[in-house]
């Protein structure tokens, strides 16, 4: 038996054999689990964008046939959340792709014999913003877009200007 003190009152339960506590442990954090790669992933779960389009198009039904306005409001809310979630994960896809091609630049140049040259982030953000033009440019959306820009530029300039009293 365990030996406990008598200065302290004995416990009404007492444990005699010590039970080893059940460890919750969290996938994302864990090394057992493995390591994250993207698109190991993409490639596993390549099927949940199906289901995602045919969830899509079932709403887009459900808004038609519904006649109630604050249902109609919920489904319409719900729609544009698939459809950014869907335009945010074609980003992260392009960016990914981007990525992968500069790596393989790098390797041939490695093969090559030269020493391998690494983009800043400056120099990244340019390139997409470059990139973000010539497909603005190529889809006609181009002057809508600056119009919307220096009109949002211009509002900033006059928030900043002293205010003008009569």
């Amino acid at each position: 038996p365990l030996e406990m003190s008598s200065k302290k009152p004995v416990p009404f339960l007492r444990q005699v054999v010590s039970v080893r506590k059940k460890v919750n442990r969290d996938p994302r954090f864990d090394d057992l689990s493995g390591e994250y790669k993207p698109e190991i992933f993409m490639k596993t779960y390549s099927f949940l964008d199906s289901i995602k389009k045919q969830e899509k198009e079932m709403i887009q039904k459900q808004i038609k046939k519904c006649k109630n306005t604050e249902q109609k409001e919920k489904l319409q809310q719900l729609l544009n959340r698939m459809t950014q979630q869907e335009q945010a994960q074609k980003k992260q896809q392009k960016l990914r792709e981007r990525e992968m091609s500069l790596k393989r630049q790098r390797r041939e140049l490695a093969k090559q014999g030269k020493k391998p040259f690494f983009l800043k982030k400056s120099d990244k953000q340019k390139l997409e913003l470059a990139e973000k033009y010539t497909e603005l440019k190529r889809s006609g959306k181009l002057e809508s877009f600056l119009s919307k820009k220096r009109k949002r530029n211009a509002i900033k300039d006059k928030r900043h200007l002293p205010s003008q009293k009569n």
